[in-house]
């Protein structure tokens, strides 16, 4: 049996669950790269089922919600509880280089990986040059 010797310690974890630290960031974490022409974004949601979790993009805000059960019943006398549990919020703000109408997610073991295309307009293009006339003036 686990037990426990510092009141405050609850407190300490709530607070560490909710607002997170340098180490443990908060219930969603997440990591981010580039990938050929595509902006890729994957969230941690371990024991989240898919059906409680919701994405939606507004302008350029990516906003992924999800929840998490409570695995104790009524009847239960916790002894530990460090897994946080409840409705989880992340917003992302997006760049204009991104094309928010692309935007395509999958769902595999618990992580929610989220692609966004490159914007048209934000890839390099080759610019053609045009000459002008056969002479140029030389200003004195």
């Amino acid at each position: 049996m686990l037990m426990r010797t510092d009141p405050f310690r609850a407190l300490d974890r709530l607070a560490q669950q909710v607002l997170g630290t340098v180490a443990h960031p908060a219930a969603m974490p997440l990591d981010a790269w580039q990938e050929d022409q595509e902006f890729v974004v994957a969230f941690d949601l371990p024991g989240v089922k898919l059906d409680s979790v919701d994405l939606d993009v507004e302008g350029n805000v990516l906003t992924v919600r999800a929840e998490r059960p409570d695995p104790a019943g009524e009847n239960t006398e916790l002894i530990a509880a460090e897994r946080p549990c409840g409705v989880f919020s992340r917003q992302l703000i997006l760049g204009d280089a991104l094309d928010t109408e692309g935007v395509k997610a999958t769902y595999d073991a618990g992580v929610l990986t989220v692609r966004i295309p490159v914007a048209e307009k934000a890839k390099p293009r080759k610019i053609e040059i045009e000459a002008k006339g056969a002479k140029q003036q030389i200003a004195a």
